[in-house]
């Protein structure tokens, strides 16, 4: 149920959005990008899962982590640059609260876990 939060809470920040009168562009920018991230992020968690070769694992998993970063970072810069201030703000506050989600449910699926 943790693995998916986020996604549940990006639906749920739809009304927020609109209750706040926040860019409805950006919030679509930051969902795209977000969501993009994290297929990226399933695909590559089954490639590593698949592979009995650390190098090939921490390639997948540390690569992955750092092309995902990217992939947010620059959707958001860019969707500020090219359309304007506020939807690069909302798309920002929308990838940082999903972000803050996502690392605290990792951080408590960690300590869920048998050991």
């Amino acid at each position: 149920m943790l693995r998916h939060l986020d996604v549940v809470v990006l639906a749920l920040a739809l009304p927020v959005f609109l209750l706040a009168d926040l860019s409805l562009v950006g919030y679509l920018v930051g969902a795209v990008a977000w969501l993009v991230q994290k297929f990226l992020a399933m695909y590559l968690q089954r490639r590593a899962d698949a592979s009995s070769e650390p190098k090939v694992v921490v390639g997948m998993l540390m690569g992955g982590a750092i092309a995902r970063g990217w992939i947010c970072g620059f959707t958001v810069i860019t969707a500020g640059l090219v359309l304007g201030e506020s939807v690069g703000l909302a798309a920002t506050l929308l990838i940082l609260l999903l972000f803050t989600l996502y690392i605290s449910t990792k951080f408590a699926e960690r300590g869920l876990a048998p050991r």
